[in-house]
Order: structure tokens, then sequence, then C-alpha cells
């Protein structure tokens, strides 16, 4: 497969490889299994980043998964912290929240790690930031409203001026990178070059970045498996896995045999191996960032409008 895209591969730190990250989706994880991926991600030597929900639960769910209400997870996620993983943001709950819900949310967030999160991915919220249809323009929003049915919980509203779960502003002033679109590639940096950008039509969020295809576990080892891993080393990328370790990565209290052997394969390479917002920081210093114009806009929508469409990316 040929990239028409202006894609370079980036020096990385001491002379390593590829750099290699995660930022992992909290839907559908229990402390038990959060306790069980992250000990073993640490053993390891990765670093990655995982996104959170601060507030309680104070209406029907969307998704299942641990809050920071839950104290013997908070105190978990701080000891992750402690030893150099990212705890990020995922929206204020796992169901839709009002603009002050979502401020108390980041209030609480700062006060349990320390300062404001730097890097967030959207929940299906109507909090959600340019999600659902908003994450695409012309052409491509009707193909994307035909291909989803107007499904509700595509209606986000995160910044919609007058809307009550607008936050567009506070989202600008406390968040540094949101991600958007994900690709099958496992290097990241090749399906989008330009990362971390931003978008004149997007001005709520600071910066934007991509990620790689893994959402549940058969997903993330059918990108990581070794050919794969071998290629994205020879070509010097970066990946930013997308996933959940809540779906799929723990059967019957262990971890499943695959990821075990495909994180340890990937362990044993010369990756740089640290948190997103690191990585991305990096990326700024290292080759600065694009304020996207139509054209770029144009085809990193594309791009993902027909994986969605035909390889079934998120």
């Amino acid at each position: 497969m040929t990239h028409p895209l202006p894609y370079r591969a980036v020096p990385w730190p001491e002379g390593r490889r590829f750099a290699f990250t995660v930022f992992d989706d909290p839907d559908g994880q229990s402390l038990e299994v959060t306790q069980l991926v992250y000990s073993f991600l640490g053993d390891l030597g990765f670093r990655t980043s995982i996104g959170v929900w601060p507030l309680d639960i104070r209406r029907e769910t969307n998704s299942g998964g641990e809050t920071c209400a839950n104290p013997n997870y908070r105190a978990f996620l701080q000891q992750l912290q402690r030893k150099g993983f990212e705890i990020a943001f995922h929206n204020a709950a796992p169901h839709p929240s009002t603009r002050e819900e979502v401020i108390e949310s980041l209030d609480l967030f700062r006060s349990y790690f320390g300062s404001p999160p730097r890097a967030m991915a959207n929940h299906y919220n109507t909090d959600a930031i340019y999600w659902g249809s908003a994450r695409v323009e012309g052409w491509r929003r009707a193909v994307y409203n035909l291909a989803t049915g107007g499904r509700k919980h595509k209606l986000c509203f995160g910044h919609v001026e007058g809307h009550p779960s607008f936050w567009g502003d506070v989202c600008r002033d406390r968040i540094r990178y949101c991600r958007n679109f994900v690709y099958a590639d496992i290097n990241t940096l090749r399906m989008c070059p330009w990362m971390p950008y931003s978008d004149p039509h997007r001005p709520y969020v600071r910066y934007w970045y991509s990620g790689s295809e893994g959402a549940q576990a058969d997903a993330f080892l059918r990108t990581l498996q070794n050919q794969h891993q071998d290629r994205l080393e020879a070509e010097g990328g970066a990946c930013i896995m997308y996933t959940h370790f809540g779906h799929g990565f723990v059967e019957n209290g262990k971890l499943k045999p695959e990821f075990r052997r495909t994180m340890e394969h990937l362990a044993a390479k010369r990756g740089w191996f640290v948190p997103v917002s690191e990585l991305l920081d990096f990326l700024i210093k290292a080759k600065g960032h694009t304020v996207i114009d139509n054209d770029i806009r144009r085809r990193l929508e594309t791009r993902w409008l027909l994986e969605k469409l035909f390889r079934g990316t998120s």
C-alpha cells in the first residue's frame, strides 16, 4: 500500500528506534483488570496513558467501568501516576454531563492528581466535543450520518455554545491534547504525519492527535502482531494505540496469553515507551505542529471515513 502523505521518520531520544504508547479508555474496566494489566505493563517498562471518569455516577450510565469515586481505584491510579503513567480524561462520567458537572469533574481531577489533565479522548456522551458527525465536514458528514443512521449517541454538543453540555472554552483552557481519528495502521505517525495539529474549524481543542485501532483485544492484537511491530521499528515510526483494556484482555482472572506474548515481544525492542502527552510534546519540539488547511482536513477525514466504513475502525 502506498502512503501519499508527507511522512518522515523522527530521531527518537536516547537512540530509540521508534515510539510506542497507549491511550486506554476506561469503558468496562474493573479495578481488578486495571491492576492486572498495568502491573504487567509497568514491569515490562511501558509507561502509557489511562483515561478516567472523575465524577461519581449520578444517572443512568451508557458504559460500565470504574470511576474515581471508588477510593481504591483512585489510590491505584495515583500509584500508577507516581510510577510515570499518565492519568488522562475521558469526559466527566460514563453518562451525559452538564457544563457545571464537567467543570466540577476537572476540579476533582486536579485535586486527585495534582494538575489538570493534559490529554483526553472523548466518550460518547452529549458533552463529547467535536464528536459524532462533528468529526467530519461536507459530503463526509452526509456519508457518516447515512452510515450511522443518526444514532442518538452520535449527537454530541460539548462544542456547541448555548447547549447545557457546552464546555468548549473550558477544554481549550485546561486540556492540551484531544484524540480524534483512529486508523488501522500500526504507525500512527504515518497515517497522521501532521500530529499534533490544530484545526481552525474546531478552535475549542488546542491540539489533536490520532490513534491506531485496538478498541478490543482482538483488534489490538491484530494491529500489534509481530510483523507489524517489525515494520514500525524499521520505519522509525510512532504508535499511539487506542484501546479499552476492559474489553477482552483478561479472561478468568488472568491476562490473555496472546496479549502477554505480544507485549513481551514489543518490550524487547528498542522502543521509546512514554505516555501520550510526553510523546506529543516531543513531536512538537522535534517537528513543530501544523495548523491544518482544507486539503489536509479532507485527507484526514476521507481516509478515516473509508476505513470506518470498510474496515470497521473506530
